[in-house]
């Protein structure tokens, strides 16, 4: 997508959440030991559109935590549904046309 499909006027931002994965490791006395990881997620929003993902298009420098965008990502962006858009096929084929 490039800022010429976003409504004049409105510009994109970008975002970040951070999500966590945990392991539960148990020590020699027996007790058990949460290990959590941080899972950082970068996302490019823009009014009148759903949110892309662009963690993989981006360059984290994961001493400062600064983010590096490059200038080619608009174009790299993959296509993008709003939620109500999706179709989840592990529904029964009937389900789906009933929607």
């Amino acid at each position: 997508m490039s800022q010429s499909d976003v409504p004049s006027g409105k510009k994109c931002r970008i975002a970040e959440i951070v999500q966590y994965t945990c392991e539960l490791e148990n020590q020699e006395s027996g007790s058990p030991q949460v290990h959590c990881f941080p899972i950082p997620r970068i996302f490019r929003i823009c009014p009148g559109r759903p949110a892309v993902e662009i963690t993989k298009l981006v360059n984290v420098n994961m001493r400062t935590g600064e983010v590096d965008i490059p200038p080619e990502t608009s174009q790299n962006l993959p296509k993008a549904k709003p939620w109500r858009d999706i179709i989840r096929y592990d529904q029964p084929l009937e389900q789906q046309t009933d929607q």
